[in-house]
């Protein structure tokens, strides 16, 4: 991809609600002293600058393939625009993170696995994913791509290209880690006008919207809003989004 899709200011319109599954992650990973710590897949680098913190001897390295992402990255960690695909590190990794990526890169499998083989004799990789796009908020956007769309937006369909707890558990328990794999519904409650339409836009539609020549991607989204609309009403304290997350924390 030539483009950069990733809109920093659009990401953090919900940051709490995108943050917290990332705490939850890093919160079962149980390194006490590592020397060296990757994010791949960083963002903005927000959440990697907080890895110094839990780890304040570790060297912090992210990665991140967006150049307006990592251009807001905060001092602390060191920062390098790649693609994780290609990564290879310089030396073996204590602790590996990545938060809500791997949903974007086919044959992720086969990757985390490689990524084992990357780690040092005590080491961890936690990774996080969501898990649904069997939603609302998926299936409608699927079925708006197959409609009257389907002529500039068809090829962009993905079903879901997660796998389910058990099949990363005996996936990477296979390559000789103890794995921690669950998952977790959380209810978010989004505030303002469009809220899971806004939401989206940050992650889900980010393809779509980049395809789209301005005129047509006001329209795409005013027919997004419509569906969304309909299938998560606002309440008077907000709009409720139930959002099912993949968790897995292997150890070497």
């Amino acid at each position: 991809m030539t483009t950069d899709i990733w809109d920093p200011g659009v990401y953090r319109r919900y940051a709490a609600e995108r943050q917290r599954p990332f705490f939850d992650l890093v919160g079962r990973v149980a390194a006490e002293n590592p020397e060296y710590v990757v994010d791949l897949g960083c963002g903005t680098g927000e959440l990697t600058a907080t890895l110094c913190r839990r780890w304040p001897g570790a060297a912090v390295h992210g990665i991140d393939s967006s150049p307006a992402m990592l251009a807001k990255a905060p001092p602390g960690p060191t920062f390098e625009v790649g693609d994780i695909r290609e990564w290879r590190p310089p030396r073996p990794v204590d602790v590996i993170v990545s938060n809500a990526v791997l949903q974007w890169v086919p044959g992720h499998r086969d990757l985390v696995r490689r990524w084992v083989g990357y780690l040092a004799g005590d080491g961890w990789l936690a990774f996080q994913v969501p898990g649904n796009f069997d939603a609302p908020s998926h299936v409608l956007i699927r079925e708006l791509c197959r409609t009257k769309w389907r002529a500039e937006l068809g090829d962009l369909v993905r079903e879901a290209p997660v796998g389910t707890p058990e099949e990363y558990l005996d996936l990477l328990a296979g390559a000789g880690c103890a794995v921690d794999a669950w998952e977790t519904t959380y209810l978010h409650v989004l505030q303002g006008e469009d809220a899971v339409l806004n939401w989206v836009k940050g992650t889900a539609l980010r393809p779509m919207l980049d395809r789209l020549p301005p005129g047509r991607r006001e329209e795409f989204l005013t027919d997004c809003a419509r569906v969304l609309g309909e299938a998560y009403p606002r309440k008077p304290y907000g709009t409720p989004f139930p959002f099912r997350r993949i968790f897995v924390v292997a150890h070497r």
